[in-house]
């Protein structure tokens, strides 16, 4: 039941974010605009001048790839980052990760992004929510689940993070998941204890100088804007805390209660377009159906072949080779998508490691050259042809294709799918500023997700 509250919010900014994908960034982006907090997403560290484009923002986020990267390039990147985020003075410092908690002690560790993260902020805690009932996330006792098709996992039994090719889950319990991660103490606030109203008291019990992890369970509406009322309220000098967007639905479902912001969250709807360009990079099950759809339903659908694109020699013939085909169909009026995988099954996914090695390079460095290949397909393509709304489908593949498209900033411009809205882009190129642009995880979207990018109807 919303009360109203006789105490504003503060003024300025409320919470400032590293995402640690560029989907992910979206995603968090989208949850706090649709709730009535301004918010903007950076695609470099944030400046003055930057921010004076965005009068009244009252969230500030920054778009990264951290999720894919060692804990050695978190050393050497994470704390200028952290601090350019911090400088801005927000209570809340937030880095943001997926809902199913892709890491590992030696690719996208969480636990380093903290022990990073912590020291940039005042607070003896730090709090972590990880349940997002919106994306059909939901944690219980410490333990994560999420539902695909109507059907929930435990996310060690999950059909696609189970088997994940980089960060597979093979722990549901976050506490032990992350341990390998950092020496941090980490504890838990159950439901049962956020339900009996026990929260602050935990909090009170559980906090130290050497700032604990403290998980919160969410598992529904009621435990969602619990978990943020305890996050806010107790945020004394600012908070550091790694979560995912669940944090941003829980912070705002608080401050609806309170009467602080509009009761139903909204968001436009985009027009119709003629046509779209899609990139994916995604090994996802859900974005594979989403590639069937699409080519079932009349668009182009181009591979991109590993082996040459990872041939220095021959990537180039082979970027072009895609690009061709996906411009004259966009010149002919049909939309277009290149794809590197259709699935965890797909040849090129199980065979990947075989296919890099043959390319003389190691795991990491040939995913991110595929990204590459495919961010400069969407480069030549937004070059070549009129086209003014895009998607790019996989976090990793996301980084690249706005890093390479000289996008400063984005904006939410309409609401497209959970998780998933369709963004405007600012940028000094006056070819891509107004860019539509959809960066879409590969867990999130129904089938015809490509479809209701094209028409502009929300896919639920």
């Amino acid at each position: 039941m919303s009360r109203a509250s006789s105490v504003p919010l503060p003024d300025g900014l409320l919470l400032a974010y590293y995402g640690d994908d560029f989907t992910g960034s979206t995603d968090a982006m989208e949850a706090m605009t649709a709730a009535g907090v301004p918010t903007v997403l950076c695609l470099e560290p944030p400046t003055p001048a930057l921010l004076r484009r965005f009068p009244g923002v009252r969230c500030v986020g920054l778009a990264g790839s951290s999720r894919g990267r060692s804990p050695e390039w978190m050393d050497a990147n994470l704390p200028r980052l952290f601090e350019s985020l911090s400088a801005l003075g927000a209570p809340i410092l937030h880095y943001k990760v997926c809902s199913t908690f892709d890491s590992s002690p030696v690719v996208g560790s969480i636990g380093r992004a903290i022990d990073l993260g912590v020291p940039r902020m005042r607070g003896r805690w730090a709090p972590m929510v990880i349940g997002a009932p919106r994306l059909k996330r939901y944690q219980l006792f410490g333990n994560l689940f999420a539902a695909v098709d109507g059907v929930g996992h435990r996310l060690d039994r999950h059909p696609t993070m189970s088997r994940h090719p980089v960060t597979p889950m093979h722990e549901a319990d976050l506490r032990r998941h992350l341990s390998p991660q950092t020496r941090r103490r980490t504890e838990l606030i159950d439901m049962v204890q956020l339900r009996a109203g026990e929260g602050s008291a935990r909090v009170a019990q559980l906090a130290g100088n050497d700032v604990p992890v403290v998980l919160v369970d969410v598992l529904d509406e009621e435990t969602l804007l619990e978990a943020g009322k305890l996050v806010w309220e107790n945020r004394g000098d600012g908070l550091f805390s790694a979560s995912s967007s669940g944090l941003s639905y829980a912070l705002t479902a608080y401050w609806r209660s309170l009467g602080l912001l509009p009761r139903e969250p909204t968001l436009p709807v985009a027009d119709a377009v003629p046509t779209i360009a899609a990139v994916s990079g995604s090994c996802s099950p859900v974005t594979a159906a989403q590639i069937r759809w699409a080519r079932a339903h009349g668009f182009v659908t181009e591979r991109l072949q590993l082996r040459h694109a990872l041939d220095a020699a021959r990537a180039n013939d082979e970027i072009e080779r895609c690009v061709a085909a996906a411009a004259n169909a966009l010149h002919d009026g049909t939309s277009a998508l290149v794809f590197s995988a259709e699935g965890p099954d797909d040849a090129t996914v199980t065979g990947f490691d075989a296919i890099a090695a043959d390319a003389g390079l190691r795991r990491g460095d040939a995913a991110r050259r595929v990204g590459a290949a495919l961010a400069e397909v969407m480069r030549r393509l937004l070059d070549r042809t009129e086209t003014r709304r895009v998607v790019v489908a996989g976090g990793d593949s996301s980084g690249e294709v706005a890093s390479a498209l000289g996008i400063s900033a984005l904006s939410v411009a309409a609401t497209m799918a959970p998780g998933a809205p369709l963004c405007r882009a600012w940028s000094n190129n006056p070819r891509r500023d107004g860019l539509e642009i959809v960066l879409k995880g590969g867990q999130i979207g129904t089938p015809e997700f490509f479809g209701s990018v094209l028409t502009g109807r929300p896919a639920v």
